[in-house]
């Protein structure tokens, strides 16, 4: 058992300052149980926590921090461009230059807008998106988190889905009321929605390869299904790439499927995980964006040059031949591992799905398709998975409904020590 009295001590102090202890809420713990451990520092693959305990790290920040902790190429930019000053207010040439990679990697993006989170590239899309067709409604999907925006907080998946909520107190119904919440990966349902309100229609949002109920890929054609459809009513398709985007494939999932949206929205990873975030698509619909044209976004600390430098530097090294092919290898033995370590233990009811470097253990009996299916995996179960991964050493994301990552720090070692707990972790959750 490892030591945890520091911690208990620091959310002891956390939850007399900040609502129910975390500025984010899976961070709680409240999905799994056990008590929150108090990170101190990262290394590659790594992380301690203030106790001292090292752990394998599969949640890396969500996501963005695909070259894993504290990369030194990464940590000595951000060095750098720190001593010249951390906030202007105004254009640096960083922005520029990271600009100019972000179009020269994603297919679609001609024009691009940096903001300072996921959430405020999905909202201000979803206004851009509004503005150039003239309409109102917007169609998203259930279990696909897009930020914590009011108009999208509906059936939206990751922490939503966690607490058990629908979507959240303190949102008008107003705000949703054009929002129209679809099945995910049900072509019909898009059909129906489209012949009900096609003519109202200004964009479909969507996660490409949803990844906030847990990993669920699109079926086959379906997101091609998606191009289709709003091209055919005038609407707008945005591919929301927070979690995909420079994940996948140096062009996301859009280059991965072949399926180029007219509006992307891009997270952390372009940062090299600082809080950065973008928007951006086809050069005449960005054009509607200030000062180019009316529809007004604008943040102080966007392109803020610290984010700039860190996401030049990692997007560099992502450009680089065979990257994303040693992330699939890894992603693959990853998956395959705990599937051998389910069956060795004897523990039924389980499947990991498995994309890329993403992956997602499931205690369920068939691979879910969509958020319903999702729902029916035990939580329960992978709470005492997760609690006893995390005594192991291997620390998983603290939710059913979340995706482990797989970083390019990852070494065999990580892998080893994964996969020989995971085999006492499943039987404990047998």
């Amino acid at each position: 058992m490892s030591k945890r009295e520091r911690s208990a001590q620091i959310q002891q102090a956390a939850e007399q300052l900040l609502p129910g202890g975390v500025d984010s809420p899976v961070r709680a713990f409240r999905a799994v149980g056990g008590e929150p451990r108090i990170v101190a520092y990262g290394r590659g693959s790594r992380l301690w926590d203030v106790d001292g305990n090292e752990y394998v790290d599969y949640v890396g920040s969500w996501g963005p921090l695909i070259l894993g902790h504290a990369h030194p190429s990464v940590v000595e930019i951000i060095q750098r461009a720190a001593e010249r000053g951390t906030s202007y207010g105004a254009t640096t040439e960083l922005e520029v230059e990271l600009a100019r990679l972000v179009c020269g990697m994603v297919p679609s993006v001609e024009r691009v807008r940096f903001v300072n989170s996921g959430t405020e590239a999905t909202m201000s899309a979803v206004r851009l998106a509004r503005a150039f067709t003239g309409r109102d409604k917007i169609v998203k999907f259930e279990g696909c988190y897009h930020g914590h925006a009011d108009g999208l907080l509906a059936k939206a998946g990751s922490g939503v889905a966690t607490l058990g909520l629908p979507d959240s107190a303190g949102v008008p119904a107003s705000f949703t009321a054009e929002t129209i919440v679809l099945p995910y990966n049900d072509t019909a349902a898009v059909d129906a929605a489209f012949d009900a309100h096609g003519g109202a229609i200004a964009a479909v949002i969507v996660e490409p390869v949803a990844a906030n109920m847990g990993l669920v890929p699109p079926q086959p054609g379906y997101l091609q299904h998606l191009r289709a459809a709003t091209q055919r009513a005038g609407a707008l398709l945005i591919f929301d790439e927070v979690i995909t985007g420079f994940r996948l494939a140096p062009g996301g999932a859009q280059m991965y499927y072949g399926v180029l949206p007219d509006v992307t929205c891009m997270g952390k990873v372009i940062g090299g995980g600082l809080p950065v975030g973008a928007y951006g698509g086809r050069a005449d619909v960005m054009a509607m964006v200030a000062p180019s044209g009316p529809v007004y976004q604008a943040g102080t600390l966007s392109g803020n040059p610290l984010a700039m430098a860190a996401g030049i530097v990692t997007l560099r090294i992502l450009a680089n031949d065979g990257v994303y092919r040693g992330l699939d290898l890894m992603g693959h033995a990853l998956a395959e591992g705990l599937r051998e370590a389910a069956r060795e233990a004897e523990c039924e009811g389980v499947t990991v799905a498995q994309l890329g470097s993403m992956v997602t253990v499931f205690f369920a009996s068939e691979t879910p398709r969509d958020y319903a299916t999702a729902r029916r995996a035990d939580a329960e179960r992978y709470g005492r998975f997760f609690n006893a991964m995390l005594d192991a050493g291997v620390w998983l994301p603290p939710s059913q409904f979340e995706v482990m990552f797989v970083s390019l720090a990852h070494q065999q070692r990580d892998f080893e020590q994964t996969l020989a707990s995971a085999r006492d972790a499943f039987a404990a959750a047998r």
